[in-house]
């Protein structure tokens, strides 16, 4: 069964196409209530290192470095557990990734979606 995974930011209304969301950020969003958002999982283990996302600082010119940083942490086996808790944790075809990132486009969730779509 293949998997359709989306990335959104936990701003973005949610749709009846979204499926199991869940918040991939390791620290929760400024200015969103827990109760305000609607997510089924938060996990944020998948989440990159504080490092690396220090490093990354969101810099769209690094974002290919990024990746393949993040793809090399989630090789680990703390990186494969989280990963396989994500798979375990969806509902049918469709995964929708939350993110408060602005630059959807560029952020550690387009990286894991690119990973997900990819196994």
């Amino acid at each position: 069964m293949a998997l359709s995974v989306w990335v959104r930011r936990v701003q973005d209304e949610p749709t009846h196409n979204d499926g199991t969301r869940v918040l991939v950020d390791r620290i929760w969003p400024r200015g969103v209530k827990k109760a305000d958002l609607e997510f089924d999982d938060w996990n944020k283990d998948v989440a990159p290192s504080t490092e690396l996302r220090k490093w990354y600082g969101h810099d769209p010119e690094k974002y290919a470095e990024f990746s393949k940083r993040y793809r090399a942490e989630l090789d680990s086996a703390a990186g494969r557990e989280a990963l396989q808790r994500l798979r375990d944790s969806v509902h049918g075809k469709r995964l929708t990734l939350l993110t408060a990132t602005r630059d959807v486009e560029h952020s550690q969730a387009a990286a894991l979606a690119e990973m997900l779509d990819g196994s």
